[in-house]
């Protein structure tokens, strides 16, 4: 990858993350996916990603390795689309609240750091996916975590874009997230109902949204100069996905 030449995706592997680097390479863009060194799975998307002419990088998660690699790769930008789950939590022997530290804040702030640490962060963009619901002085845990990551945006020099979806799910997801599909349903089809009744602004407001769609909102939002140092809500995310 050539000196601001294309995208670093981290949680490339994610739902969110599959759309986005599918999608970038659709649209011809240079695009790394890095997929963690340990997964059991490396190999399988090594062929994935491979199929679609996208580079594969497995750099550690370790402070001085992930910004020897930005060294070498000067990513145009990078999309932090990392996230973990009380059940990786329980396999992980750790407590949630600790696990959602360690990754959505930890790696996330790794990340930022290692591009920071390049000297050179004008022009370089950085997607965060964030959550509905953030704010300071959560009490949950998951919420904590994103609004710790969003504060430390904040403080950056990065040129950033953080993006708040509500429920993110659809048929291609493989995660057995029952619970959550069955409450995006069913607020959907609330919202819907209401939609029908003349008050369309809650569904914008809440409704869920699909990998497909939230992958085009986040490269609309990427590539667009305008949308600097700035938060996207749920509404504004399905719209960039519409305009696509």
């Amino acid at each position: 990858m050539s000196e601001q030449g294309g995208w670093f995706v981290a949680g490339a592997t994610g739902y969110t993350g599959r759309a986005v680097v599918k999608l970038l390479a659709q649209q011809g863009q240079p695009c790394v996916a890095h997929v963690r060194p340990d997964s059991a799975q490396l190999q399988r998307w090594r062929e994935d990603f491979g199929s679609l002419g996208v580079q594969v990088d497995s750099t550690h998660w370790e402070a001085d390795a992930m910004q020897a690699r930005f060294l070498e790769l000067r990513p145009r930008g990078v999309f932090a689309l990392l996230g973990t789950t009380r059940k990786r939590a329980q396999s992980a022997g750790v407590s949630a609240a600790q696990h959602y530290q360690d990754v959505d804040y930890g790696l996330t702030k790794l990340l930022i750091d290692a591009v920071e640490g390049l000297g050179e962060s004008a022009g370089r963009r950085f997607v965060y996916l964030s959550s509905m619901g953030v704010s300071e002085g959560t009490r949950s845990a998951y919420l904590s975590a994103r609004a710790r990551c969003e504060a430390a945006l904040r403080q950056s020099s990065l040129d950033y874009l953080v993006a708040r979806p509500s429920f993110i799910t659809g048929p291609t997801r493989e995660e057995r997230r029952l619970g959550e599909r069955y409450a995006a349903s069913v607020v959907d089809a609330c919202l819907t109902a209401l939609s029908w009744v003349g008050w369309r602004k809650p569904k914008q407001s809440f409704g869920s949204i699909d990998d497909e769609g939230l992958a085009r909102a986040l490269l609309a939002g990427a590539q667009d100069p305008s949308l600097s140092r700035c938060v996207l809500h749920a509404a504004q995310l399905q719209e960039l996905a519409r305009m696509q």
